[in-house]
């Protein structure tokens, strides 16, 4: 559990760097979001690997995997 809370604090200290960002209110909003995306996105492709005419709901252009990647790979 200590490896999800210095995880979670690393990440809280790289939010509180953003301007756009205001308050631990709305950092915890943000973070929850990324969180459930992050989840989303990982049974996403589990069901992928499972089921051979899986289809997601979400556009493959909005779909995080393909998002979230740069050059260098997923952020």
């Amino acid at each position: 559990m200590s490896n999800i809370s210095s995880i979670i604090s690393s990440i809280q200290s790289i939010m509180r760097k953003d301007n756009g960002v205001d308050g631990d209110a709305q950092r915890i909003g943000q973070l929850g979001w990324m969180l459930f995306l992050k989840i989303l996105d990982a049974r996403e492709q589990t069901m992928e690997l499972m089921q051979d005419n899986y289809m997601s709901a979400i556009p493959v252009e909005l779909q995080r995997k393909n998002r979230a990647e740069d050059d260098e790979g997923i952020t």
